[in-house]
């Protein structure tokens, strides 16, 4: 017997919470609906692709969103999603590379993950150095969206500003793969949809958003990913600088060739703007 509950105390207590179990939950005074557990969720047993994209997507600027996706699914904490081309993001890495300290904070509060990228801008500058130190080179590796270790540290500000200096002065941590600037006339010369089959999805639309930059979409994928320009109509997908777009202009209809490692696919312009 507990000190001080006599037993009828104990009885009471495990009765109520039987019955409380037995009566479902009111909604409006009226019994609440039990989960439909008949059916699995989309792509079970992985979770849902829908709030992996959500959860990195709002990890970028929306913390009291981040804080509810993760309160009501925790295994989201260290979730990832591909962009486009292998260019793979965190919850953590999206906050990192934007500067959002108190999103990063709470999500390694939660378990995610830490990486030398969430290290350069929460200013941790002996974790930086440390790695750098036992993994010399490390300092170029490229965080998503083919964002340097550098520009993390950027965006951490004045409290990352002693991790800033030191990565400035490897001299070899903003590499970010080169990219020829091309004019608006130019990159309007590639806009339009792109198809590579006779299905409703078998199309790529090719736009430009309201920063100028140029924009690959697949029909019915919610990922826009930004292309930038090698030269001789050739483009790199963000995140994936080994991938190659390359627009050939001068075939009728035009042509859209894209190459992944051994994977390639041809496309031709079904509608121009």
């Amino acid at each position: 017997m507990i000190a001080g509950v006599s037993r009828r105390e104990v009885f009471l207590g495990v009765a109520g919470v039987a019955a409380a179990s037995l009566c479902p939950p009111l909604v409006n005074g009226s019994p609440a609906a039990p989960p439909d557990t008949s059916a699995p969720w989309p792509n079970f047993p992985h979770l849902d692709p829908k709030l992996v994209a959500e959860v990195v997507g709002k990890s970028h600027f929306d913390e009291s969103a981040v804080r509810k996706l993760i309160t009501e699914h925790p295994s989201l904490v260290n979730a990832c999603w591909d962009w486009g081309f292998g260019d793979w993001e965190t919850p953590l890495g999206a906050a990192s590379h934007t500067g959002r300290r108190t999103i990063a904070e709470y999500l390694i509060e939660q378990g995610a993950r830490i990486d030398i990228f969430a290290a350069a801008m929460l200013g941790y500058t002996d974790v930086v150095q440390a790695l750098v130190t036992a993994n010399p080179g490390i300092q170029r590796t490229l965080g998503p969206h083919c964002i340097t270790l550098l520009a993390h540290a950027k965006a951490g500000g004045a409290k990352a500003y002693k991790t800033f200096e030191y990565l400035k002065s490897l001299g070899d941590a903003d590499n970010a793969p080169a990219i020829v600037p091309i004019t608006d006339a130019e990159k309007k010369s590639f806009v339009g949809v792109y198809s590579y089959g006779t299905g409703a999805s078998d199309r790529i639309e090719i736009t430009i958003d309201d920063r100028g930059f140029l924009l690959f979409q697949k029909s019915g994928d919610p990922s826009r990913i930004r292309i930038h320009a090698v030269g001789n109509g050739a483009f790199f997908p963000a995140g994936a600088p080994m991938a190659r777009l390359v627009f050939d202009t001068t075939k009728s209809p035009e042509i859209l060739t894209i190459t992944s490692g051994p994977q390639s696919l041809v496309s031709t312009r079904t509608v121009a703007p």
